[in-house]
């Protein structure tokens, strides 16, 4: 597969794209889950710590959201959504693989949370990611760099 990968920063632009992308990749998980699903709520996910939002751009088409914040000595992956049209793909095990390798050479800890009800989940444990700790709906997961 021909995969050109690029971010460019999320702007108040792409909110609508962004209301469209999470209704169709989360609210499943949050329905699962018995969790809000509303527009207001889903907004408010959206717009958490927007300022740390890159659209991801495969060959120059949106593709999904990568929420990330890079830490003196960790790096919490906020929020990683996928477009549905692209899922299976690859991305998101490239995206992440990404990530781990950067923050290994930095010696830094990678951090996120999976709802229980999301399967990615099985791709985080596939790349070396560890349960450290979980709520009612949440797993928390790390990986260690070297």
């Amino acid at each position: 597969m021909n995969t050109h990968l690029t971010y460019r920063k999320a702007s108040k632009n792409d909110i609508d794209y962004l209301l469209d992308l999470r209704t169709k990749t989360m609210n499943p998980h949050y329905t699962d889950s018995h969790l809000p699903t509303d527009r207001e709520t889903t907004l408010q996910r959206i717009l958490y710590q927007f300022d740390k939002a890159h659209i991801i751009l495969l060959n120059n088409e949106p593709a999904g959201l990568l929420k990330i914040n890079k830490a003196d000595d960790k790096t919490e992956v906020l929020q990683l959504q996928i477009d549905p049209t692209q899922q299976g793909k690859g991305l998101g095990k490239m995206i992440l693989k990404d990530i781990l390798e950067e923050a290994s050479k930095e010696g830094k800890t990678v951090e996120l949370s999976v709802l229980k009800t999301n399967k990615a989940q099985h791709l985080y444990t596939r790349l070396g990611f560890k349960t450290v700790g979980e709520d009612e709906h949440s797993y928390f997961m790390e990986f260690q760099g070297n």
